[in-house]
């Protein structure tokens, strides 16, 4: 994996020293509320019951955002391999970070990377449809919305009702947004 730069963070592949920020990440109940309704996890194990991406540093396909000034800790990003040809796009910021454009910004350099140098044919993200913070930078990002599903939720949580949105993009249709 490559390093990716973007005008205002770094994005590097992750490491085992991103370890403890990956964890704090997941301490928050903000941060986590939909993907397990924020309950606190137990920072020694992952939860074998998780349907959803918990880093340690060791991960192939994570990348850790730092900004560029000051090497500050952003969060991660991933781009996750489904096949040869598709991936799914995800991505997990400190709360401190929310609403400054971050997220779009190191999910379209990974979207863009993807494309051009992995050689993936789709990308995908998926999200609550209730999360519409997640929505909005998926559009934001040309990712068109595709369908909803009604997965059975272990531990259900305010919304799930809604089920889960999936967008995507193709090399064929994707524009990297300016």
């Amino acid at each position: 994996m490559t390093r990716l730069h973007t005008p205002r963070m770094m994005l590097s592949p992750s490491e085992p020293q991103d370890r403890d920020d990956f964890i704090a990440l997941e301490r928050d109940p903000e941060v986590m509320r939909f993907l397990n309704g924020g309950r606190d996890l137990d920072p020694e194990r992952v939860d074998p019951d998780a349907d959803y991406l918990m880093p340690r540093g060791t991960e192939p396909h994570v990348w850790t955002g730092r900004m560029a000034a000051d090497g500050a800790f952003v969060g991660w990003f991933c781009l996750w391999p489904d096949d040869g040809r598709r991936a799914e796009l995800g991505y997990r910021l400190r709360r401190d970070a929310w609403g400054r454009g971050l997220a779009s910004e190191g999910a379209v350099a990974l979207v863009d990377w993807g494309f051009r140098e992995a050689g993936y044919d789709t990308v995908t993200a998926s999200t609550m449809a209730v999360n519409h913070a997640s929505r909005r930078v998926m559009e934001k990002i040309g990712l068109r919305y595709a369908r909803t599903e009604h997965p059975r939720w272990l531990y259900p949580i305010p919304g799930a009702e809604q089920g889960e949105v999936w967008y995507e993009a193709t090399r064929a249709s994707w524009r990297r947004p300016p």
